[in-house]
């Protein structure tokens, strides 16, 4: 089961470019284009930080795909 993600809408927002929130995460940036593909569901601890980041829910990022 994967995850889609509102990311790139969020990262767009607040003027991130996937570099940059990749630092801000300490994570490569193949992290965040793998996470803004669907191609890899970010472990907990991460989607929380990526939410704090945005000052916004992990649910709101991230919506379960049934």
């Amino acid at each position: 089961m994967f995850l889609k993600n509102r990311l790139p809408e969020y990262r767009k927002k607040y003027n991130l470019s996937q570099d940059k929130l990749a630092e801000m995460l300490e994570v490569s940036r193949q992290t965040i284009i793998s996470i803004e593909k669907g191609k890899y569901n970010p472990s907990l601890p991460l989607a929380i930080k990526i939410a704090r980041i945005f000052n916004a829910a992990v649910e709101e990022i991230f919506l379960l795909d049934e």
